[in-house]
């Protein structure tokens, strides 16, 4: 019994990540991040987006969900 509740959770806790893989577009590029811009400004973490960074993802195309 154990087994299977363990079971059913390893496969809700996949059918979860597939679906949030799915929602972010992620295996519908090529590469993880679009530009060494957009990398830098991803590990770097996310602050206040001043309006230069803002123009370069629209510039280079950053690709991703929009976030408000």
């Amino acid at each position: 019994m154990k087994r299977w509740i363990v079971l059913m959770m390893a496969i809700l806790f996949l059918a979860g990540c597939g679906a949030a893989a799915r929602e972010s577009e992620f295996y519908q590029h090529d590469t993880m991040y679009k530009s060494g811009d957009h990398l830098r400004f991803s590990i770097y973490g996310y602050r206040e987006v001043s309006p230069n960074e803002a123009q370069k993802s629209n510039d280079q195309k950053w690709w991703g969900i929009d976030v408000k």
